[in-house]
């Protein structure tokens, strides 16, 4: 990124547990089209909402066309904000009404701790993505924040203290 025609880089230090989660919707059935445009309005009024601890949301991302599958990437202050937001009205219902009929699309959500560690789950995902594209899949045990907790380091020592950008190379 330039920023007044200089290079950037971002200064993570004030974010020391954010999260970053990336989820997707991908049709699996002609009437999953439905699901997926309906659904659209709704994510964008959640993170319109920015309830507490979300720091930045981009909705609307296109993964392909054919067959239509597209997602979000959502950045979270720290795990506790992300849960305690999963665990709320709407996401909740939302989850709960896809565990009962998935309405013709598969879901997914891959998530990236800044305290080292990833999580994954995909539901009804015919054809794999992300990390399931490569590696080998399990049945889902325990509760999303066990799984979360479970892959995320619980110390910073491997983390820089400041976040300088490299020294030129010489030669």
């Amino acid at each position: 990124m330039e920023h007044g025609g200089r290079k950037v880089v971002p200064d993570f230090s004030a974010y020391p547990d954010m999260v970053v989660i990336y989820l997707g919707m991908k049709v699996r059935a002609l009437y999953g089209v439905k699901a997926l445009l309906g659904f659209g309005p709704k994510i964008e009024r959640a993170g319109a909402g920015m309830p507490d601890g979300l720091l930045h949301y981009e909705n609307n991302i296109i993964f392909s066309f054919r067959p239509l599958h597209v997602g979000m990437r959502w950045y979270w202050r720290d795990m506790n904000s992300l849960i305690a937001w999963a665990k709320s009205e709407p996401h909740r219902q939302w989850w709960k009404d896809f565990l009962r009929d998935t309405r013709g699309v598969g879901i997914w959500h891959e998530s990236y701790h800044m305290r080292g560690g990833m999580e994954a789950i995909y539901g009804d995902i015919t054809q794999p993505v992300g990390f399931a594209a490569f590696m080998p899949m399990h049945e889902a045990r325990g509760s999303m924040a066990a799984r979360h907790r479970a892959h995320a380091k619980s110390d910073l020592a491997d983390l820089p203290l400041e976040n300088l950008p490299d020294a030129p190379t010489i030669g």
